[in-house]
């Protein structure tokens, strides 16, 4: 983690959004004076809130395409600025591109000009719909540069690329953490992401919408721990050469997802199935051996601890109480990879 010998002032680019407000009240709570830099598109003024009764909390409302000016001096630069699910990346994919290019633009110029720290906030997406399982960070990735998705799959590799060119420069000391799917409290409700999508369903007694045949597969890391690997990617005393995986390992199918929801929120209407979206990955998994060699880390809380907090989080934040699972006499629960 950081350490210090003195208070430490980090800009926090996205800071409202569902990880970046994580992310804020973990650097406060280590005692540092946190900025908070969001233009509120999909990040969200409840995910703060708390966070504005520290005294060292300053929010920023501002888009990270424009030019970024400072009163102070920052010593790290976070930058989780950028729409993260394909419901919100594809609702303007122009300003989402110029989120990536334009907006790392931006934040790597500031982090020379402060001779700030900079880690950026990249994506498995990165590598596409592979043809490689699981996914280390010298694979190339399959990705259609013409896709409704590409506006973020491009943007963000585009943005990869500034950052290791301001890097072999010299212009700034640059990370770069390839994040796969991560869920948790904070998550917004209508943000498409499968997780919420799917506990959302449940607590409203709707059929929960599975894509394909639900033989796609994800991993899911639980947001305190990402974060902790945000920081300690941040703080290696060594700058890595290269990108950094962070996510869990722990693979499943969408359809076992749905399962465990509806093992969680018995109030669930039963899965309807819908068409796969264009270019949607068949497998995503990470090869997380980096991670742990170089930042000691690796996720800490399986999907069987996660998911339960954060249906409890979906219910409290739609006013819903979680309803207790079924007891079935003389039946045994199917098993589930967890």
């Amino acid at each position: 983690m950081l350490k210090r010998t003195a208070q430490n002032t980090i800009l926090v680019a996205g800071g409202a959004g569902f990880v970046g407000s994580h992310l804020c009240e973990a650097l406060l709570r280590q005692g540092h004076r946190v900025l908070c830099l969001d233009s509120f598109l999909t990040g969200s003024m409840e995910n703060v809130q708390a966070l504005c009764n520290f005294r060292e909390f300053r929010l920023i409302r501002q888009d990270v395409i424009e030019p970024i000016r400072l009163s102070e001096t920052v010593e790290r630069v976070y930058n989780l600025a950028s729409p993260a699910s394909p419901p919100q990346y594809q609702a303007d994919p122009v300003h989402t591109m110029m989120t990536n290019v334009v907006g790392t633009g931006n934040l790597l110029a500031l982090a020379e000009a402060h001779g700030a720290r900079f880690l950026q906030a990249s994506t498995s997406e990165v590598y596409g719909d592979p043809e490689i399982h699981p996914q280390p960070e010298d694979y190339r990735g399959n990705v259609s540069c013409t896709g409704s998705r590409a506006c973020y799959d491009e943007g963000k590799r585009a943005a990869e690329t500034l950052c290791f060119d301001y890097s072999r420069r010299g212009r700034a000391d640059v990370r770069v953490a390839r994040i796969f799917n991560t869920y948790g409290p904070h998550m917004r409700p209508d943000d498409g992401r499968i997780v919420s999508n799917l506990l959302v369903q449940a607590l409203r007694g709707e059929p929960l919408t599975v894509y394909g045949t639900g033989q796609q597969t994800r991993s899911f890391c639980y947001v305190s721990d990402l974060v902790a690997g945000l920081m300690a990617l941040m703080e290696a005393e060594e700058t890595p050469d290269g990108a950094v995986n962070l996510g869990n390992p722990g693979e499943f199918t969408i359809a076992e997802l749905a399962a465990l929801v509806q093992t969680l929120v018995p109030t669930a209407a039963g899965v309807v199935h819908r068409p796969l979206p264009e270019d949607d990955p068949r497998r995503r998994r990470p090869d997380i051996g980096r991670a742990k060699r170089l930042l000691g880390w690796e996720p800490q809380i399986p999907l069987s601890e996660g998911l339960p907090e954060t249906a409890a989080w979906f219910a409290r934040h739609l006013g819903q109480s979680l309803p207790p699972p079924p007891v079935r006499a003389g039946r045994a629960a199917p098993a589930v990879r967890v």
